[in-house]
Protein backbone atom coordinates (compact mmCIF):
# COMPACT_ATOMS: atom_id res chain seq x y z
CA UNK A 1 0.00 0.00 0.00
CA UNK A 2 2.97 2.32 0.64
CA UNK A 3 3.96 1.59 -2.21
CA UNK A 4 1.42 2.58 -4.12
CA UNK A 5 0.67 5.63 -2.21
CA UNK A 6 4.56 6.51 -3.10
CA UNK A 7 3.63 5.59 -6.97
CA UNK A 8 0.63 8.24 -7.17
CA UNK A 9 2.84 11.25 -5.31
CA UNK A 10 4.93 10.72 -7.99
CA UNK A 11 2.40 10.60 -10.58
CA UNK A 12 1.24 13.94 -9.29
CA UNK A 13 4.40 15.11 -8.73
CA UNK A 14 5.32 14.93 -12.90
CA UNK A 15 1.80 15.88 -13.79
CA UNK A 16 2.60 19.22 -11.80
CA UNK A 17 6.10 19.91 -13.34
CA UNK A 18 4.86 19.19 -17.06
CA UNK A 19 1.75 21.38 -16.46
CA UNK A 20 4.11 24.22 -15.20
CA UNK A 21 6.87 23.43 -17.85
CA UNK A 22 3.84 23.68 -20.17
CA UNK A 23 2.59 27.27 -18.86
CA UNK A 24 6.28 28.62 -19.31
CA UNK A 25 5.99 27.33 -23.13
CA UNK A 26 2.87 28.70 -23.80
CA UNK A 27 2.76 31.70 -21.75
CA UNK A 28 4.95 34.85 -23.30
CA UNK A 29 7.71 36.81 -20.72
CA UNK A 30 6.56 39.83 -20.18
CA UNK A 31 9.62 41.66 -22.28
CA UNK A 32 8.27 39.84 -25.75
CA UNK A 33 4.43 41.00 -25.01
CA UNK A 34 3.75 43.86 -27.70
CA UNK A 35 0.31 46.09 -27.12
CA UNK A 36 -0.77 48.72 -29.51
CA UNK A 37 -3.89 50.87 -28.41
CA UNK A 38 -6.18 52.24 -30.96
CA UNK A 39 -8.02 55.04 -29.33
CA UNK A 40 -10.43 58.01 -30.76
CA UNK A 41 -7.94 60.90 -28.64
CA UNK A 42 -4.91 62.13 -29.54
CA UNK A 43 -1.76 61.82 -26.55
CA UNK A 44 -2.08 65.76 -26.82
CA UNK A 45 -5.49 66.43 -25.69
CA UNK A 46 -5.21 67.23 -21.79
CA UNK A 47 -7.63 64.73 -21.42
CA UNK A 48 -6.07 61.92 -23.03
CA UNK A 49 -2.27 62.62 -21.91
CA UNK A 50 -3.47 61.71 -18.32
CA UNK A 51 -5.07 57.90 -19.68
CA UNK A 52 -1.48 57.97 -21.82
CA UNK A 53 0.60 58.60 -18.28
CA UNK A 54 -1.54 55.70 -16.91
CA UNK A 55 -0.47 53.04 -19.70
CA UNK A 56 2.93 54.64 -19.44
CA UNK A 57 3.33 53.58 -16.30
CA UNK A 58 1.78 50.63 -16.64
CA UNK A 59 4.21 49.99 -19.46
CA UNK A 60 7.03 50.61 -16.80
CA UNK A 61 6.07 48.52 -13.85
CA UNK A 62 5.37 45.52 -15.89
CA UNK A 63 7.81 45.23 -18.60
CA UNK A 64 6.00 44.99 -21.84
CA UNK A 65 5.43 47.11 -24.90
CA UNK A 66 3.04 49.31 -25.48
CA UNK A 67 2.22 51.24 -28.92
CA UNK A 68 -0.58 54.18 -28.95
CA UNK A 69 -2.25 55.23 -31.88
CA UNK A 70 -5.12 57.69 -32.47
CA UNK A 71 -6.06 60.22 -35.21
CA UNK A 72 -5.25 63.66 -34.59
CA UNK A 73 -8.92 64.28 -34.81
CA UNK A 74 -12.43 62.52 -34.27
CA UNK A 75 -12.31 60.37 -37.19
CA UNK A 76 -14.27 57.03 -37.05
CA UNK A 77 -13.19 56.08 -40.96
CA UNK A 78 -9.92 56.64 -39.65
CA UNK A 79 -9.84 54.67 -36.59
CA UNK A 80 -11.65 51.76 -38.00
CA UNK A 81 -8.39 51.28 -40.72
CA UNK A 82 -6.35 51.66 -37.77
CA UNK A 83 -7.39 49.20 -35.67
CA UNK A 84 -7.38 47.19 -39.17
CA UNK A 85 -3.56 48.65 -40.04
CA UNK A 86 -2.66 46.87 -36.80
CA UNK A 87 -4.43 44.10 -35.81
CA UNK A 88 -2.90 42.76 -39.36
CA UNK A 89 0.57 42.96 -37.24
CA UNK A 90 -0.41 40.16 -34.92
CA UNK A 91 0.09 41.84 -31.58
CA UNK A 92 -0.05 39.89 -28.47
CA UNK A 93 -3.21 42.12 -27.64
CA UNK A 94 -5.42 45.36 -28.51
CA UNK A 95 -6.80 48.15 -26.41
CA UNK A 96 -9.56 49.74 -28.16
CA UNK A 97 -11.98 53.03 -27.21
CA UNK A 98 -15.52 52.33 -28.98
CA UNK A 99 -16.94 55.80 -29.24
CA UNK A 100 -19.25 54.56 -32.11
CA UNK A 101 -19.78 50.74 -32.12
CA UNK A 102 -21.44 51.01 -35.70
CA UNK A 103 -18.59 52.19 -37.50
CA UNK A 104 -15.89 50.29 -35.48
CA UNK A 105 -17.46 47.44 -35.00
CA UNK A 106 -16.51 45.33 -38.29
CA UNK A 107 -12.84 46.15 -37.08
CA UNK A 108 -13.09 44.94 -33.94
CA UNK A 109 -14.90 41.77 -34.58
CA UNK A 110 -12.52 41.40 -37.13
CA UNK A 111 -9.21 41.34 -34.78
CA UNK A 112 -11.33 39.29 -32.41
CA UNK A 113 -11.61 36.74 -34.74
CA UNK A 114 -7.93 36.51 -35.66
CA UNK A 115 -7.56 35.36 -31.91
CA UNK A 116 -6.11 38.82 -31.03
CA UNK A 117 -7.18 39.47 -27.20
CA UNK A 118 -9.04 42.89 -26.92
CA UNK A 119 -10.29 44.98 -23.85
CA UNK A 120 -12.11 48.06 -24.28
CA UNK A 121 -11.35 51.68 -22.18
CA UNK A 122 -13.08 54.95 -21.80
CA UNK A 123 -16.48 54.50 -23.74
CA UNK A 124 -17.82 51.54 -24.93
CA UNK A 125 -19.68 50.14 -22.32
CA UNK A 126 -22.69 49.56 -23.95
CA UNK A 127 -21.28 47.93 -26.66
CA UNK A 128 -17.94 45.51 -25.95
CA UNK A 129 -20.16 42.49 -25.36
CA UNK A 130 -21.69 41.83 -28.64
CA UNK A 131 -18.03 43.05 -30.39
CA UNK A 132 -16.38 39.60 -28.17
CA UNK A 133 -14.31 42.37 -26.62
CA UNK A 134 -13.17 40.53 -22.85
CA UNK A 135 -14.08 43.30 -20.58
CA UNK A 136 -14.55 47.06 -20.46
CA UNK A 137 -12.79 49.80 -18.06
CA UNK A 138 -13.91 52.83 -17.08
CA UNK A 139 -17.55 54.66 -16.25
CA UNK A 140 -21.15 53.68 -17.67
CA UNK A 141 -21.62 56.98 -19.32
CA UNK A 142 -25.75 57.68 -18.75
CA UNK A 143 -25.64 56.97 -15.04
CA UNK A 144 -22.66 59.67 -14.89
CA UNK A 145 -24.62 62.06 -16.72
CA UNK A 146 -28.01 61.36 -14.54
CA UNK A 147 -25.99 62.16 -11.56
CA UNK A 148 -24.92 65.57 -12.80
CA UNK A 149 -28.47 66.35 -13.64
CA UNK A 150 -29.84 65.18 -10.39
CA UNK A 151 -26.83 66.96 -8.97
CA UNK A 152 -28.26 69.84 -10.77
CA UNK A 153 -31.81 69.59 -10.21
CA UNK A 154 -30.78 69.74 -6.30
CA UNK A 155 -29.43 73.28 -6.61
CA UNK A 156 -32.16 74.70 -8.10
CA UNK A 157 -31.27 73.73 -12.16
CA UNK A 158 -34.62 74.35 -14.34
CA UNK A 159 -33.47 75.05 -17.79
CA UNK A 160 -30.69 73.18 -18.83
CA UNK A 161 -27.41 73.26 -21.43
CA UNK A 162 -25.43 70.47 -22.78
CA UNK A 163 -22.28 71.51 -24.55
CA UNK A 164 -20.75 68.15 -26.52
CA UNK A 165 -17.70 69.17 -28.41
CA UNK A 166 -17.44 65.56 -29.96
CA UNK A 167 -20.80 64.82 -31.31
CA UNK A 168 -21.23 61.74 -33.28
CA UNK A 169 -18.88 60.30 -29.79
CA UNK A 170 -21.96 57.89 -28.54
CA UNK A 171 -20.35 58.56 -24.75
CA UNK A 172 -20.73 62.18 -24.86
CA UNK A 173 -23.94 61.79 -26.40
CA UNK A 174 -24.96 59.43 -23.66
CA UNK A 175 -23.78 61.81 -21.14
CA UNK A 176 -26.20 64.58 -21.97
CA UNK A 177 -29.04 62.25 -22.45
CA UNK A 178 -28.76 61.49 -18.69
CA UNK A 179 -28.24 65.07 -17.84
CA UNK A 180 -31.43 65.43 -19.23
CA UNK A 181 -32.77 62.75 -17.07
CA UNK A 182 -31.34 63.65 -14.34
CA UNK A 183 -32.14 67.13 -14.49
CA UNK A 184 -35.90 65.93 -15.43
CA UNK A 185 -36.20 68.67 -17.84
CA UNK A 186 -35.49 69.25 -21.38
CA UNK A 187 -32.42 70.57 -22.31
CA UNK A 188 -30.58 71.98 -25.28
CA UNK A 189 -27.57 70.14 -26.60
CA UNK A 190 -25.45 72.17 -28.29
CA UNK A 191 -22.78 70.53 -30.97
CA UNK A 192 -19.25 72.19 -31.38
CA UNK A 193 -16.44 71.30 -32.64
CA UNK A 194 -13.69 70.86 -30.33
CA UNK A 195 -12.34 74.48 -31.21
CA UNK A 196 -12.02 76.89 -28.48
CA UNK A 197 -13.49 79.94 -30.29
CA UNK A 198 -16.09 77.88 -31.69
CA UNK A 199 -17.43 76.89 -28.82
CA UNK A 200 -17.16 80.35 -26.87
CA UNK A 201 -19.15 81.59 -29.86
CA UNK A 202 -21.92 79.13 -29.92
CA UNK A 203 -22.44 79.17 -25.77
CA UNK A 204 -22.52 83.06 -26.00
CA UNK A 205 -25.35 82.78 -28.87
CA UNK A 206 -27.15 79.74 -27.19
CA UNK A 207 -27.47 82.02 -23.86
CA UNK A 208 -28.47 84.92 -26.21
CA UNK A 209 -31.62 82.52 -27.60
CA UNK A 210 -32.69 81.57 -24.36
CA UNK A 211 -31.71 83.45 -21.01
CA UNK A 212 -33.49 81.12 -18.70
CA UNK A 213 -30.97 78.88 -19.20
CA UNK A 214 -29.04 78.80 -15.37
CA UNK A 215 -27.34 75.45 -15.44
CA UNK A 216 -24.78 74.11 -18.33
CA UNK A 217 -22.88 70.73 -18.13
CA UNK A 218 -20.12 70.82 -20.44
CA UNK A 219 -19.26 66.88 -21.78
CA UNK A 220 -15.16 67.61 -20.83
CA UNK A 221 -12.83 70.36 -19.94
CA UNK A 222 -12.65 70.70 -23.98
CA UNK A 223 -15.83 72.78 -23.80
CA UNK A 224 -15.82 73.51 -20.36
CA UNK A 225 -13.30 76.30 -20.63
CA UNK A 226 -14.47 77.93 -23.15
CA UNK A 227 -17.95 77.97 -21.67
CA UNK A 228 -16.55 79.16 -18.53
CA UNK A 229 -14.68 82.40 -19.95
CA UNK A 230 -18.17 83.22 -21.60
CA UNK A 231 -19.87 83.24 -17.67
CA UNK A 232 -16.72 85.06 -16.17
CA UNK A 233 -17.12 87.51 -19.51
CA UNK A 234 -20.55 88.37 -18.81
CA UNK A 235 -20.91 88.41 -14.97
CA UNK A 236 -22.77 85.11 -14.67
CA UNK A 237 -20.91 83.12 -12.79
CA UNK A 238 -23.54 83.23 -9.98
CA UNK A 239 -26.40 83.16 -11.48
CA UNK A 240 -25.09 79.95 -14.17
CA UNK A 241 -24.20 76.53 -12.49
CA UNK A 242 -21.64 75.33 -14.65
CA UNK A 243 -20.72 71.30 -14.17
CA UNK A 244 -18.55 69.33 -16.62
CA UNK A 245 -16.77 65.93 -17.12
CA UNK A 246 -13.47 65.20 -16.28
CA UNK A 247 -10.79 67.25 -14.90
CA UNK A 248 -8.13 69.78 -16.18
CA UNK A 249 -6.21 72.29 -13.96
CA UNK A 250 -7.98 74.82 -15.07
CA UNK A 251 -11.22 73.14 -13.84
CA UNK A 252 -9.64 72.61 -10.52
CA UNK A 253 -9.03 76.33 -10.41
CA UNK A 254 -12.48 77.35 -11.19
CA UNK A 255 -14.18 74.74 -8.71
CA UNK A 256 -11.39 76.02 -5.91
CA UNK A 257 -12.61 79.61 -6.22
CA UNK A 258 -16.80 78.89 -6.25
CA UNK A 259 -16.79 79.37 -10.20
CA UNK A 260 -17.78 75.75 -10.99
CA UNK A 261 -20.08 73.36 -8.98
CA UNK A 262 -18.49 70.23 -9.78
CA UNK A 263 -16.92 68.11 -12.11
CA UNK A 264 -17.45 64.12 -12.96
CA UNK A 265 -14.26 62.26 -12.49
CA UNK A 266 -14.03 59.21 -14.52
CA UNK A 267 -10.19 58.95 -13.23
CA UNK A 268 -8.81 58.16 -16.63
CA UNK A 269 -5.41 57.31 -15.52
CA UNK A 270 -6.52 54.47 -14.12
CA UNK A 271 -8.43 53.56 -17.37
CA UNK A 272 -4.76 53.44 -19.06
CA UNK A 273 -3.53 51.55 -16.42
CA UNK A 274 -5.76 49.13 -15.29
CA UNK A 275 -6.95 48.63 -19.03
CA UNK A 276 -3.38 47.36 -19.53
CA UNK A 277 -2.72 45.46 -16.64
CA UNK A 278 -5.99 43.43 -17.23
CA UNK A 279 -4.86 42.35 -20.62
CA UNK A 280 -0.87 41.81 -19.91
CA UNK A 281 -2.51 39.12 -17.13
CA UNK A 282 -4.79 37.93 -19.25
CA UNK A 283 -2.27 37.03 -21.68
CA UNK A 284 0.55 35.59 -19.63
CA UNK A 285 -2.03 33.47 -17.09
CA UNK A 286 -5.44 33.26 -18.51
CA UNK A 287 -6.58 35.58 -16.07
CA UNK A 288 -9.75 38.24 -15.85
CA UNK A 289 -11.44 40.26 -13.35
CA UNK A 290 -15.20 38.43 -12.41
CA UNK A 291 -17.11 41.46 -13.72
CA UNK A 292 -17.61 42.63 -17.08
CA UNK A 293 -16.79 46.15 -16.61
CA UNK A 294 -14.13 47.66 -14.58
CA UNK A 295 -15.59 50.71 -12.97
CA UNK A 296 -12.77 53.50 -12.67
CA UNK A 297 -15.76 56.53 -12.00
CA UNK A 298 -17.86 58.52 -11.48
CA UNK A 299 -16.76 60.60 -8.78
CA UNK A 300 -17.50 64.28 -8.12
CA UNK A 301 -15.33 67.04 -7.00
CA UNK A 302 -16.49 69.44 -5.86
CA UNK A 303 -15.33 73.25 -4.07
CA UNK A 304 -15.44 71.37 -1.16
CA UNK A 305 -12.77 68.74 -2.08
CA UNK A 306 -11.00 69.87 -5.40
CA UNK A 307 -7.29 71.21 -3.41
CA UNK A 308 -6.57 67.26 -2.37
CA UNK A 309 -7.15 66.56 -5.77
CA UNK A 310 -4.89 69.47 -7.66
CA UNK A 311 -1.36 68.14 -6.54
CA UNK A 312 -2.30 64.69 -8.32
CA UNK A 313 -3.47 67.18 -11.33
CA UNK A 314 -0.68 68.96 -11.70
CA UNK A 315 1.65 65.31 -11.63
CA UNK A 316 -0.42 63.79 -14.94
CA UNK A 317 -2.81 61.71 -12.71
CA UNK A 318 -5.96 63.01 -12.25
Amino acid sequence: MRKFYLLISLVLASLWLFTFSLADEVAPSRQEIRIIIVSHGAATDPFWRVVKNGIDQAQKDLGVRVEYHAPQSFDMSLMSKLIDLFAGARPDGMIVTIPDAEALGPAIQKATAMGIPVISMNSGSDAFKSLGVLRHVGQTEYEAGFGGGQFMADAGGTVGLCVNHEPGNIALDLRCQGFADGLGKDITVLGVSPDSAEIEAAVARALDANPNINTILAAGPVSAEPTLKVLRDRGLIQDISLGCFDLSPTVLSALSNNEMSFAIDQQQWLQGYLAVTTLVNYIQYGLLPGNDIILTGPGFVTPENAAQVITLSQRGIR
